[in-house]
């Protein structure tokens, strides 16, 4: 295949390219900082130079590469994850108007797939967790993509990622510094129940989605069980010798931080169920724990 990968040198972008590079596949690589092209290269992957929001750059740069699939991992959020809705901003606009840019120079490029990126937390389910303005413009990417679909412009395909972790994920490394240092509290009665995904796993579900998927389908790519807040900060104590964390009451967090706090106290067991038997995918890593575990063993 002949791949376009639109975020290609972010979080999962560049473990997507390599993903991608390895089984055989053309690839090139969006990125908007120059500087970043060699990275690209290294990889094995075409790089092209563009910002998603400029949409005459953007369909010069797809329609050079001639792809027959498009992977759209379009974000700008800070390198440690958000910690207030505006942070949310940039990506926000991204998910509107890059999406409509992305998918008019695929559809210009006579691409054949379009598969997208989505978040579960911020998706049709995420209910109270998901700020207005962010859940409204994933509601414009997935919706965008399903519209195209409809109406036989290209072949639409909507990942629901779960919440990333790993090491070659940015605020992995951000949450266990505050662990280590004892920054990271958890709510006394802590009922959470959150959705995430090792990098890598969501890497292997998207190379899979390329073929295997029926278009207009959707997927929640997500561990096979969801953790509480409090779960995975005392994994991350236990793996890594820190003190437990300290106790506070809820009402503590939704007063000094309450992007977060609203994030973090979700309720959102999702099922990865179909995208096991429609895509043939399995997560290596089942539980988070599990995740980190290896983590930190490869680390030791």
């Amino acid at each position: 295949m002949k791949i376009f990968v639109a975020g290609g040198s972010g979080a999962i972008g560049v473990p997507l390219v390599r993903a991608l590079v390895a089984a055989g596949h053309q690839v090139t690589a969006l990125t908007r900082s120059a500087g970043k092209q060699q990275q690209l290269r290294s990889l094995g992957a075409s790089a092209a130079v563009a910002d998603a929001l400029n949409r005459k750059a953007l369909v010069a740069a797809v329609t050079a590469a001639g792809p027959t699939h498009v992977i759209h991992q379009l974000t700008a959020l800070p390198s440690s994850g958000p910690r207030r809705a505006r942070d949310l901003d940039a990506t926000n606009r991204l998910r509107i108007d890059g999406t409509r840019n992305l998918l008019d120079a695929a559809i210009a490029a006579g691409a054949r797939r379009f598969v997208v990126g989505s978040f579960a937390l911020l998706s049709d389910r995420g209910g109270a967790a998901a700020p207005d303005e962010a859940a409204a413009a994933v509601r414009s990417m997935e919706g965008q993509v399903i519209d195209a679909t409809k109406r036989g412009a290209i072949e639409g395909v909507i990942l629901r990622y779960g919440m990333f972790y790993g090491f070659e994920a940015p605020s992995t490394a951000a949450i266990i510094e505050m662990v280590r240092r004892r920054r990271l509290p958890v709510t006394r009665g802590d009922t959470s129940q959150l959705p995430f995904i090792h990098i890598d796993d969501a890497v292997s579900a998207t190379v899979r989605a390329l073929d295997a998927a029926p278009a207009g389908s959707t997927y929640d790519i997500v561990d096979d069980r969801a953790m509480s807040m409090t779960e995975i900060v005392e994994a991350i104590a236990e793996y890594t010798g820190s003190p437990m964390p300290y106790r506070v009451p809820a009402w503590l967090p939704r007063l000094v931080a309450p992007y977060l706090a609203r994030i973090m106290s979700v309720r959102m067991p999702l099922s990865n169920a179909r995208a096991k038997a429609e895509l043939g995918w399995q997560p290596r890593y089942p539980t988070m724990r599990d995740g980190l575990a290896q983590m930190f063993r490869r680390a030791a």
